[in-house]
């Protein structure tokens, strides 16, 4: 059963939307935020990555970064850049996205999701998190006593909710803009109680949710509930804190590009013996002086000397009936990065960096062209299929499997714990 909650959003008035709202957090480094917060001061940047406002000298995690959030934080509510809807209501979204010549777009609801059911793994993971990261959110939720940013949780589709969802669709939105980026953001509230209570009810027919994109979100949410349930002597596990903020799609909507690899070095390997290296597990197929996009599962684009190459996995070198050493960033690492170029903790080792798809094959072109990355490979996007399944197997991608678009955007409704 998955339970889903309404909650009071704190959030910009509408003709603020588009200033105030934001690219999540953990996609933007320090630089590239503070260049885009820095004529803006509604920007909830300045709250979500907290140091563009101080000296640069200072370390993104220490105390004074949260503490600045949580000023500015206050500050907003103060000055009514952020205000809190009277009665707990849920909201829903749609992002319009141009991917070539045509249009995605994809609508979820936005909810509060159980601590308690992540805990439980009715909502199901797919990545491993790193404690730095995890403490990181963690403080920040603790400082500003808010979840800023939606986890990303997707279910199996369900008619019924896209009937509801539709209906909604046809009335006047709350908020209706397109960023800088060309992506469309649209919400519309939905406060009628009896609508509330249909949407939970047929949430709760369903089984389980998945955690698509946010896991250090999510596992903070846990670690700020653990820790208030702790101080409360009262508690009740209906308090805010066992909830956390959640934007809830159906998998069927879902655009997963692929995550693509530049390497530094051929760890040592002349450019011949790479290559006689890779035939050994994969067909090779010289194709263009650009970087090829691969067509179907188990085929990378591989670029190297200005030269575009197709390369195939071998069939049996690797195991097709598991769920996770059968994903094409599987096969790459299990035969090519780790035993050829000696990459064998691709989230550590300086020698391999990662390109999510939305910057295109030009990027790992220029990348590679510049000197500063010797080859670069295009991955084919993993599905949200794939990602079902490991989830559902209780197994874990390897890092940077997936790069879902649109990216939500913080700040179209907050959660506060307090």
């Amino acid at each position: 059963m998955a339970i889903v909650k309404p909650f009071k959003g704190l959030r910009p008035k509408s003709e603020n939307a588009l200033s105030v709202t934001c690219p999540p957090y953990d996609v933007l480094n320090t630089e590239e935020a503070r260049q885009l917060a820095k004529d803006n001061p509604l920007s909830l940047l300045h709250v979500t990555k907290p140091e563009i406002d101080l000296d640069p000298e200072i370390n993104q995690y220490d105390e004074k970064v949260y503490a600045k959030a949580k000023d500015t934080m206050e500050q907003f509510e103060k000055d009514g850049i952020l205000v809190q809807d009277e009665k707990p209501i849920f909201y829903l979204y749609k992002q319009i996205m141009p991917i070539g010549d045509k249009l995605h777009a994809q609508t979820g609801l936005v909810a509060c999701a159980s601590v308690d059911e992540y805990e439980k793994n009715i909502i199901k993971k797919h990545e491993l998190t790193r404690k730095d990261k995890e403490d990181d959110r963690t403080r920040h939720i603790y400082a500003t006593m808010a979840n800023t940013g939606p986890v990303f949780l997707v279910y199996k589709d369900r008619e019924e909710l896209k009937k509801i969802f539709d209906k909604i669709e046809s009335r006047k939105s709350e908020y209706d803009f397109t960023a800088k980026d060309g992506i469309r953001h649209i919400l519309w509230l939905i406060n009628d109680p009896k609508e509330i209570e249909i949407i939970q009810n047929e949430f709760k027919a369903i089984d389980v949710m998945y955690v698509a994109d946010g896991h250090h979100r999510s596992a903070s949410a846990m670690r700020v509930r653990n820790k208030m349930r702790e101080a409360n002597p009262n508690h009740t596990g209906d308090e805010e804190y066992n909830f956390f903020l959640a934007v809830i799609f159906p998998a069927s909507e879902m655009n997963i590009m692929g995550y693509n690899r530049v390497v530094k070095n051929l760890h040592g390997h002349t450019k011949e013996e790479f290559f006689k290296a890779v035939e050994e597990k994969f067909d090779i197929k010289e194709c263009s002086d650009e970087v090829p996009m691969p067509e179907k599962k188990h085929d990378f684009g591989m670029y190297i000397d200005k030269k575009g190459y197709i390369i195939t996995a071998k069939a049996g070198t690797y195991d097709e009936k598991d769920p996770v050493e059968s994903l094409d960033a599987s096969i790459l690492q299990n035969n090519l990065l780790d035993p050829i170029l000696g990459i064998k903790k691709p989230r550590e080792d300086k020698n391999i960096d990662f390109v999510g798809g939305i910057r295109g094959n030009g990027e790992l072109k220029k990348l590679t062209d510049s000197g500063k990355f010797v080859v670069a490979f295009a991955l084919y996007p993993t599905s949200i299929e794939d990602l079902i399944d490991v989830a559902d197997a209780g197994k874990i991608m390897p890092p940077k499997s997936t790069w879902f678009e649109p990216k939500l955007r913080d700040g179209m409704a907050i959660h506060t714990v307090k």
